[in-house]
């Protein structure tokens, strides 16, 4: 593959829901280009994009590709991310790095859910679009419909750029309103061909919309226009450029993935109208040193540096890392500073991937996508630059799991391996973690819902041979006490020689365990209990309180004072005054009221105006309080809610379910609360063997 001016690659994110086509397009894109000589599909498992095991078996896309293929002149880095919104990292992991996007829609489906989810992404973030209304070639596609869904959603900027022919139920080919010209279905390929006359008075009628919003881009050309002028194919092209960029057009194609319809036409609009890497805002980051903020513009002159978007482990390559060269140029052996972490590292080798394929390359210019294999200290988020000009690009935020499943091997002799396995899938997904609690003895993994975790999972058992069993996780509470007793703790035993005596009396006490989880205090008068004992004393409460008696959880919010006590001369030493103590907060339980203690979590949760109601009540019944609501852009709530964490295990799953796959949420903890009188049995029940 050859070197490509700036002025000549495209960047584009290839979007949509899931089963919208998008890794169709993909193989659509590489035939009709000549990158391959036949088409692959989904059934088949052949693909380019989907090459994985995983997605082969489940015949949907799990992580994003990098498919590159040249045509016209042009160089297009495709980057083809998954529709399954728990894989939201794969988007913005692409998003990060491209200027432009394509939104695949199903035509048979229309504007779902899911392609609003998608748009309303992509107009957070001002990205400039093309809306590819796909499967045209099927039955029953209500075309001008689907353009008034899209303009509900988007307004007056969704703007037809090919308008179809149907004769009967069939779709037949398509008018290019930009240069008037006719593609129509004959013999299985798209060809030129004439327009029907009865299209005539309506293509006429949108292309002057479309001469009216160019016009509006410019002073010189809207008084050309009202001047009656007509404008030159060049002003209408560069003005439709200057919409797009811009925000103010979203133009809408059509076709067929299946059938090759309308995808040469795409890749002509994406040259023509799409963003170049060096079009829009310049790059900025700060200083790794001063935290100034400094400013790369993507030119081949300016000090070399580039943003590690996706890294991927592959077990017998090693680390995989996707780049984006936003200044300068990157060759092989040279020197490049990681500025997150200040080390300097020679570059080995540097490839083209598409799909799994790679190709070796001796260098990546300004604008470029490529992959830096070998290098174990890059990771997804660094920064590479220039040793003598340091810069730290921000990279995407990135979700937090919503949910936790706990899991352990099949073989117990995969014990080992099973930590080092997903501390690798960690680093290819960032928002999958892992943890150990100690407290209940789980292995627990986080993602963003069930599709993600069995998704990370199977690629564990593929990619490093461990099979593991997912249980739900287990709730870590605490224990505390509800009323202020006195008790005594004695401790005397007598076995021949030195004996053990120690004698405590201790005011137990609760506190708010929110604030503070232990306290120890001393009121002794008269020397009844030596000072040096004192830590004795204070140290076997604590070690008591690792394990209270109803769960086995540790017991926070209490308040001990020690008030008297007893000791001996010879047969008194510390030890038995830590047995006293013991024994004392024993003597102590029930008659303090222990109680259990829950973690109660915070949720902010987005959803459209039109569920708020179902989930202000499903929020009450999971013994939850709502906090507040805040209104947000497109329709939408911010719903702040505090919930007790055993009552939202699943809550991702639920929330799919009661917002059609809309609504998302984050969660934190916040407090401990006692838990309802009523449960307390069934959870003792629950956790007893927990030691």
């Amino acid at each position: 593959m050859k070197q490509y001016d700036i002025e000549n690659i495209r960047t584009i994110a290839v979007m949509g829901h899931l089963g919208s086509g998008k890794t169709s397009f993909m193989e659509s894109v590489l035939y009709v280009t000549n990158t391959k000589e036949k088409k692959g599909s989904v059934e088949d498992k052949n693909t380019t994009s989907d090459y994985l095991d995983e997605e082969k078996n489940r015949q949907i896309s799990l992580s994003m590709s990098h498919i590159p293929v040249e045509y016209h002149g042009y160089k297009y880095n495709f980057l083809d991310t998954a529709g399954n919104r728990e894989l939201v990292t794969e988007v913005y992991q692409a998003l990060s790095v491209v200027k432009g996007a394509i939104l695949v829609v199903d035509g048979a489906k229309g504007i779902d859910v899911g392609t609003e989810l998608v748009l309303s992404e992509l107009n957070e973030r001002n990205i400039p679009t093309v809306i590819f209304i796909n499967k045209m070639d099927k039955e029953n596609i209500k075309f001008e419909g689907l353009i008034t869904d899209l303009q509900k959603v988007m307004g007056n900027k969704a703007v037809p750029f090919l308008w179809p022919i149907v004769e009967g139920e069939d779709f037949r080919g398509y008018v290019n309103l930009i240069e008037m010209n006719t593609r129509v279905l004959q013999d299985g390929k798209v060809v030129d061909g004439p327009m029907p006359d009865y299209l005539t008075e309506k293509v006429e009628g949108l292309r002057e919309s479309i001469v009216e919003s160019v016009a509006m881009t410019s002073e010189d050309l809207l008084d050309k226009h009202f001047a009656g002028e007509e404008l030159t194919l060049e002003e209408i092209r560069s003005g439709l450029r200057t919409g797009v960029l811009n925000g103010d057009l979203k133009p809408i194609v059509i076709g067929s993935c299946k059938k090759d319809i309308g995808v040469r036409d795409i890749l002509d609009m994406i040259a023509a109208f799409m963003p170049a890497p060096n079009d829009l805002k310049p790059k900025a980051g700060i200083d790794p040193e001063t935290k100034e903020v400094l400013v790369r513009n993507t030119t081949n002159d300016d000090p070399f540096s580039a943003y590690v978007f996706k890294t991927t482990i592959d077990p017998f390559i090693g680390s995989i890392n996707l780049i984006k060269v936003f200044s300068g140029t990157l060759t092989v052996g040279q020197k490049v500073l990681i500025a997150n972490t200040n080390e300097t590292i020679k570059i080995s080798s540097i490839s083209i991937l598409r799909g799994k394929e790679q190709t070796d390359v001796d260098m990546l210019t300004a604008g470029d996508i490529g992959a830096i294999n070998k290098a174990e200290s890059i990771y997804t988020g660094c920064t590479l630059s220039d040793p003598k000009a340091p810069i730290i690009y921000q990279g995407p935020p990135f979700p937090t799991p919503t949910i936790y499943v706990a899991i352990h091997p099949k073989n117990k002799r995969d014990e080992d391996k099973i930590s080092i396995a997903l501390h690798k899938l960690t680093i290819e997904d960032p928002s999958f973690e892992f943890k150990r609690n100690p407290e209940t003895v789980q292995l627990l993994v986080g993602g963003q819902g069930m599709t993600h975790i069995s998704y990370i999972l199977e690629k564990m058992k593929n990619m490093f041979n461990v099979d593991v069993d997912v249980v739900d996780q287990k709730i870590v509470y605490r224990e505390s006490i509800k009323k202020t007793v006195e008790v005594e703790g004695r401790h005397k035993k007598q076995s021949g020689g030195s004996g053990q005596f120690g004698v405590v009396k201790i005011r137990f006490e609760p506190l708010n365990p929110n604030e503070s989880e232990f306290e120890f205090y001393e009121e002794i008068h008269g020397g009844t209990v030596p000072k040096n004992y004192f830590p004795a004393i204070e140290k076997g409460l604590i070690e008591t309180f690792v394990h209270g008696p109803l769960t086995g959880f540790p017991i926070i919010g209490v308040k001990a004072t020690l008030l008297d006590g007893a000791y001996h001369a010879v047969d008194s030493n510390e030890l038995s005054f830590k047995l006293a103590a013991t024994l004392a907060f024993k003597n102590a339980s029930e008659k303090a009221v222990p109680i259990i203690l829950e973690p109660v979590m915070k949720l902010e949760i987005i959803v459209k105006d039109e569920y708020v109601g179902e989930i202000m009540g499903d929020a009450n019944k999971r013994r939850g309080r709502v906090l507040g609501m805040e209104p947000l852009p497109g329709n939408k709530q911010k719903i702040t809610a505090e919930i007790p964490e055993a009552e939202i295990i699943r809550y991702t799953i639920d929330l799919n379910a009661m917002t059609q796959g809309t609504g998302v949420f984050t969660r934190e903890f916040v407090r401990y609360d006692e838990l309802p009188e009523n449960l307390k049995q069934r959870v003792i029940d629950m956790y007893k063997e927990v030691e």
